[in-house]
């Protein structure tokens, strides 16, 4: 069924990112306390608990952003997957950054279906009170394949116009 490499690699990354993202959570949500940092490389990296109930940098569309972002990821997932199906066996960059961005999107919404306190958060970066907002695993995952996606498309060549024939080239009206 996955005999490419580009098939092995997606299913390979997507299952890997996913696992990651499920396992990091559960052992921050038994081990961390809520809202109450825990330094691990001093004070640039800290494991910190919260729940974002909203989107990336907790934005939010009102009381029914958890519904609105779930049926947002699924199609998000549905449509990258038909992406994905339509590349050319050879495509294993872009392969890889749409697993990436499918597996995030699957471990962000699982979180976000199995309970209504919301995502699950717990890596905290930054210095003092300049900190980036605290994301998991699956949010890694999703920025990390946006930005090799962007790479790709912004590396792609232009194919190619036929020269666009000028006024004095264009033929006498009839």
């Amino acid at each position: 069924m996955f005999s490419s490499v580009r098939d092995r690699l997606f299913v390979s990354i997507t299952l890997g990112i996913l696992a990651g993202d499920i396992v990091t959570k559960r052992i921050a949500e038994a081990s961390l306390p809520l809202h109450q940092p825990r330094e691990v490389l001093g004070d640039v990296l800290r494991w910190t608990l919260t729940y974002n109930t909203g989107a990336a940098m907790n934005m939010h569309v009102g009381p029914s952003s958890r519904v609105i972002f779930s049926v947002i990821a699924v199609v998000m997932i549905v449509v990258i997957l038909r992406m994905w199906r339509g590349l050319p066996p050879t495509s294993t960059w872009l392969s890889a950054s749409l697993a990436m961005i499918v597996a995030g999107a699957a471990g962000n919404l699982i979180d976000r279906l199995r309970s209504a306190r919301g995502v699950v958060d717990f890596i905290d970066v930054g210095i003092g009170s300049a900190r980036f907002w605290t994301f998991n695993v699956a949010d890694a995952g999703v920025s990390v394949g946006a930005v090799i996606l962007a790479i790709l498309t912004w590396r792609e060549p232009v194919p190619e116009t036929a020269p666009v024939p000028k006024d004095e080239d264009a033929p006498p009206p009839a």
